[in-house]
């Protein structure tokens, strides 16, 4: 499990995280979204080890993470912008990656590097930005880590390969019951993959849920009101538009709550739209400080 506990961390006088507390359970596929900025990759970094927490605490399986070299040798992590040796080629890597996770596992990275189709003794620098990418899955997935921290892994591979990269990972997880955190801009992609959510906001956590009680909690309705009738005044609305006499409207709260005071006003017409992560996270951020506005939905 990863429990980051009230976590604080400034930059020059910036508070880019902010009493910041999250937990990702074990064999869970965590997605952490958020707008630029909020602080995604500062509280990668404080996971991998990598920053030193100003206050608070970052620990994975209940150990610190900071300056201790048995947790982190459980740890992947895959960077935005991944790094390689300036002349390393993918075997050289994987010489390091051996001699760095006592748990690599060298016949799946040589499965994996055939399935990939990656020329193992040219030079990493000269691959292309989603080869590159596609060698630091696979050097990941083989070093068999307990959890694995992805920051945009599937940024600039073409959507075949995207596809394997996902399906990979979900086969680790089932198999090995790997704990998962990606930190994606597509949120079509993590709806498919994540059982958790946490969405940032300004170093802050916004909310934190599972993915099915996350789309259960706001609800989109599509509604046509008799003449001299409307939403009843107990619902939370987050957003409403109208197109001729339809009127979308998003709401907080259950579809069995929405359901029944919707019923109790005898519209015309009414239907309960499930909401996509992308929505959910618009309509969340809307009901802070985004002004939401046209949304095509």
């Amino acid at each position: 499990m990863i429990e980051v506990k009230n976590l604080r961390k400034t930059f020059d006088g910036f508070v880019a995280l902010d009493d910041l507390t999250m937990t990702v359970p074990d064999g869970a596929v965590y997605g952490l979204v958020g707008p630029n900025g909020a602080g995604k990759s500062t509280v990668i970094r404080h996971i991998t080890g990598i920053f030193r927490p100003d206050s608070g605490k970052v620990t994975v399986g209940g150990a610190p993470v900071y300056e201790n070299p048995a947790v982190k040798a459980g740890i992947s992590y895959i960077p935005d912008d991944v790094f390689y040796f300036p002349s390393a080629s993918l075997t050289d890597m994987a010489r390091f990656y051996a001699k760095t996770y006592k748990s690599f596992d060298r016949k799946l990275y040589e499965e994996l590097r055939q399935s990939f189709n990656l020329d193992p003794k040219s030079q990493l620098r000269r691959f292309s930005k989603g080869m590159q990418k596609q060698a630091a899955f696979l050097l990941a997935i083989a070093s068999r880590p307990k959890v694995l921290v992805l920051d945009e892994p599937v940024d600039g591979l073409d959507p075949v390969m995207r596809r394997q990269v996902w399906g990979l990972m979900l086969q680790d997880v089932e198999q090995r019951g790997t704990t998962v955190l990606v930190s994606s801009h597509n949120l079509r992609e993590l709806e498919d993959v994540c059982d958790h959510v946490g969405i940032l906001h300004k170093g802050k956590m916004l909310l934190e849920r599972t993915l099915d009680e996350l789309q259960d909690n706001v609800v989109k309705v599509q509604v046509v009101f008799r003449e001299g009738t409307d939403l009843p005044q107990t619902l939370n609305v987050l957003h409403r538009s109208q197109n001729g006499k339809v009127e979308t409207v998003i709401i907080r709260g259950s579809q069995e709550q929405v359901s029944a005071a919707l019923t109790a006003v005898n519209p015309l017409f009414f239907d309960l739209v499930p909401l996509t992560l992308e929505e959910v996270f618009v309509y969340e951020l809307g009901g802070v400080d985004y002004e939401v506005k046209n949304v095509i939905l």
